[in-house]
């Protein structure tokens, strides 16, 4: 790989400080100057990383399909396979993120290693479906929000009417908060995601704890030697393979540090560290919290047959024997997934912008502005928020369609992994290693079988997440996600004839 430009900086550069010389001395090389302030250390970073992808909260919050397919086996098992996958998919994305370090991730990625004669096009549709992942990142985080408020108002006031609008006005008030936070508070971003980390550590341990003390256990063969496959379907392999869609969604958001590159110290060191640091976090306690969710559930059919929409909400009640202490305990899953939605929402913004810089989107010249005084990309942030205040207006006429929403973020991300991980597999067999401009983290001989592993892994989940939760569905428990990301493709290649082959040349140069 030649970069786009190279520059001979000294380490004592722009700013005077060897380490910010050497990040944009780094961005340099693509051809990129520095806009944004570089506020970001390690331990803010694996904070933002860390707090977006809330893997244990999400567990709770989804873990009813895993559930019907395959019982404890599946969410286990599935968890543990899930887990793996998605460390083999980390170690690719560390490695490219150290040798890449440009907020478009993705996009920006395919466009510098793929062949020449193919990387305008693929990077325009890699940079179209990352945008429509990260979109519909914010408004899931949101919904989830929202709605389980709601599950705990059900909970406390049986005589609750559960009204779709109610969760929308919650919807809107949580990407409000968020939007103040990238906005207002965009300074303190670093130290408010700090924060939010030590809450999502001590959070766990909050319901872990009470749990383990308070709840009745089940036996250790209930736990790791029971699957029980309830949702119809005749091959209990191909059950346990849709039941693991929960456990991926709960991974979602690891390339998120990528996204922010160019406000990391260090990044081609930062990033990667941070991507491994939040994968080893986050797994370790999403598996310690199912263990516990397993042994001190009770009776799976009195649990999740109850009520409420969330079956968790219930489950903990049972749990700890109180309506007010299952909600002292639950309210740090809606909480959780209203901080995460900060830090999403700043992820999502920072790849539109970077995008829309390469003029990859209709009005980049007004999306890709950075306002002066506060060095914050406001028009990307306005229209991420814009875009999650539309998407949440689908719950109105059907929950169902906004649900798919969930799994169209797993595909989203496990398409343009697959992408970015293909070029990077055919620079490695096609370009002597010599030639190829590697960062300051490597695979080295490990990288093809990790790369090919990790694209195996993803093929299967992401062929899995199209399936609906049990056979000969009616409208209603239909899996649209097929048809909304074949929607969202056809957009982004209309888009490509229309206008992106026109303007979009890939990644252009500012110095």
């Amino acid at each position: 790989m030649k970069p786009a430009l190279t520059l001979d900086i000294s380490e004592r550069g722009y700013r005077g400080s060897k380490r910010f010389s050497k990040d944009e001395a780094r961005l340099a090389q693509f051809g990129k100057r520095q806009q944004l302030q570089r506020n970001f250390g390690l331990l803010s970073v694996v904070a933002l990383t860390s707090t977006l992808m809330i893997t244990w909260e999400a567990i709770d919050a989804t873990f009813q399909q895993g559930w019907d397919n395959g019982g404890a086996g599946t969410l286990l098992y599935g968890f543990i396979f899930v887990w793996i996958g998605n460390i083999l998919q980390t170690a690719v994305m560390a490695e490219i993120a150290s040798m890449i370090p440009l907020s478009g991730g993705q996009y920006n990625w395919v466009a510098i290693l793929a062949p020449p004669s193919s990387r305008r096009f693929l990077s325009y549709l890699t940079g179209w479906m990352t945008i429509f992942f990260w979109q519909t990142n914010v408004a899931s985080v949101a919904f989830v929000s929202g709605t389980t408020i709601q599950g705990l108002l059900v909970l406390n006031y049986p005589s609750y009417d559960f009204q779709r609008w109610h969760g929308v006005l919650l919807f809107y008030a949580v990407v409000a908060v968020a939007l103040f936070v990238n906005t207002y508070l965009a300074r303190q971003l670093p130290r408010i995601e700090a924060l939010i980390l030590f809450l999502h550590i001590f959070g766990f341990f909050a319901v872990l704890i009470p749990w383990v003390y308070l709840a009745p256990s089940a036996s250790v063969s209930d736990v790791f030697a029971t699957f029980e496959f309830n949702s119809g379907w005749p091959s209990n392999g191909l059950s346990f393979l849709i039941g693991i869609s929960p456990s991926m969604y709960s991974f979602i958001g690891v390339d998120a540090a990528s996204h922010i590159a160019e406000e990391i110290e260090d990044a081609a060191t930062t990033v990667p560290r941070s991507m491994w640091i939040s994968t080893i976090l986050n797994g370790a306690q999403g598996l310690a919290m199912i263990i516990a969710i397993l042994f001190c559930m009770g009776d799976p059919k009195t649990a999740l047959t109850g009520p409420n929409e969330y079956p968790f909400i219930d489950i903990w009640a049972y749990m700890v024997g109180s309506a007010g202490g299952a909600t002292a305990m639950a309210f740090i899953i809606p909480v959780m997934f209203g901080f995460g939605c900060i830090g999403i929402l700043a992820t999502a913004s920072r790849m539109t912008w970077a995008f829309a810089r390469e003029n990859g989107l209709p009005g980049s010249s007004y999306i890709a502005k950075i306002e002066p005084r506060t060095s914050l990309p406001i028009w990307s942030i306005l229209q991420s928020t814009i875009t999650s205040l539309f998407l949440a207006l689908i719950s109105l006429g059907s929950s169902v369609a906004l649900e798919d929403l969930f799994s169209l973020v797993i595909v989203g991300f496990y398409s343009t992994f697959i992408l970015s991980a293909s070029v990077m597999l055919h620079k490695r067999l096609t370009t002597p290693e010599a030639e190829i401009d590697w960062g300051r983290y490597r695979l080295g001989r490990a990288g093809v079988p990790i790369t090919v592993l990790a694209l195996m892994y993803s093929i299967v989940g992401i062929f899995f997440v199209f399936w609906p939760a049990s056979p000969n569905p009616d409208a209603t428990e239909m899996n649209w996600t097929v048809v909304v990301f074949v929607g969202a493709l056809a957009i982004s290649i209309g888009f490509w004839f229309a206008h992106g082959r026109k303007v979009y040349k890939g990644p252009i140069m500012e110095i």
